[in-house]
């Protein structure tokens, strides 16, 4: 099913003042996942985020959703990929589920050990530590919880 006219837009807070995560299914579609990264960009530019921050949300949520597309769910076509994010005041928060079978992020190697320097495995994992406040993984290893903090917006 196809992202026609996807907009993302801040939640409201419901009555207990929590703000609740919305939620979206994306095809295993690399095409869709960039389509879904570009609507968030353009959301923290609006909410007048800083560049380097919206490069940190952009390149770790690329890096996550093409390991749930190519990783996870193997490109097949017939799996998806599931979604549920939000906007605090300074803050992003995004989970992402793939239908695979997991993973254990402790036995990735080190992409900057010597031995792994030519290696292409780990570095999406890297980036998304270094580039976001928070990156936990499901005990199932089939999903990511990231979540970058604001430090300040642009005037």
């Amino acid at each position: 099913m196809p992202l026609t006219g996807l907009q993302i837009t801040m939640s409201t807070p419901t009555e207990t003042g929590t703000v609740p995560f919305v939620d979206l299914t994306l095809p295993s579609d690399t095409a869709e996942a960039r389509r879904f990264q570009e609507a968030i960009e353009q959301h923290l530019q609006e909410r007048r985020v800083s560049e380097t921050e919206v490069f940190s949300v952009r390149l770790a949520l690329e890096e996550a959703l093409v390991n749930a597309i190519k990783h996870g769910n193997q490109f097949d076509p017939e799996k998806r990929v599931f979604i549920s994010y939000r906007f605090l005041d300074n803050r992003f928060e995004i989970l992402i589920t793939d239908q695979g079978t997991g993973f254990d992020p402790a036995d990735v190697p080190d992409p900057t050990a010597v031995e792994n320097l030519e290696r292409p495995c780990g570095r999406g994992l890297m980036l998304m530590r270094h580039y976001m406040t928070e990156v936990n993984y499901s005990e199932s290893g089939n999903s990511v919880f990231l979540a970058k903090v604001f430090r300040g917006q642009k005037k």
